[in-house]
């Protein structure tokens, strides 16, 4: 199946980080967010997989420009980003009101999702060459 060639432009993805910032930004100024579900442990599950994605839409932004081409630098630079963005991102919480921030479960929930984000920006990756969209790996 043939993608629409946007699929493999560096700034789509970076608008997709961009975004995924703005709504995490929007997400921890809220006093209340509904209930995470019905067994305890949810929310890091839901940490893991919003911030796997964001993970995931930064290393595609990195790579298909021709950045980070080494298994290595990958990882590192996925993981301290996610990282990076949920230690802020708690620390926000501390700011708004109902909310404690600065769980460091929910931390280490978002740093496990920048390594689950590289392994899918590769896979993404991988899918994205092999349909004929990018010749990013050729770079």
């Amino acid at each position: 199946m043939q993608l629409p060639r946007f699929f493999s432009s560096p700034q789509l993805w970076r608008s997709f980080v961009i975004l995924w910032a703005a709504v995490l930004y929007w997400l921890s100024e809220q006093s209340k967010l509904p209930s995470p579900g019905k067994f305890e442990g949810i929310d890091k599950i839901e940490h893991t997989l919003y911030f796997a994605a964001g993970g995931m839409c930064f290393l595609l932004s990195l790579r298909l420009a021709g950045f980070a081409r080494k298994t290595a630098v990958a990882i590192v630079l996925t993981v301290l980003f996610c990282s990076i963005v949920g230690v802020l991102d708690e620390w926000h919480q501390t700011f708004t009101p109902s909310r404690s921030g600065g769980d460091l479960r929910d931390w280490i929930a978002d740093t496990l999702g920048g390594f689950l984000g590289f392994f899918l920006a590769l896979c993404a990756e991988k899918w994205l060459t092999s349909t004929g969209t990018t010749t990013s790996a050729a770079r």
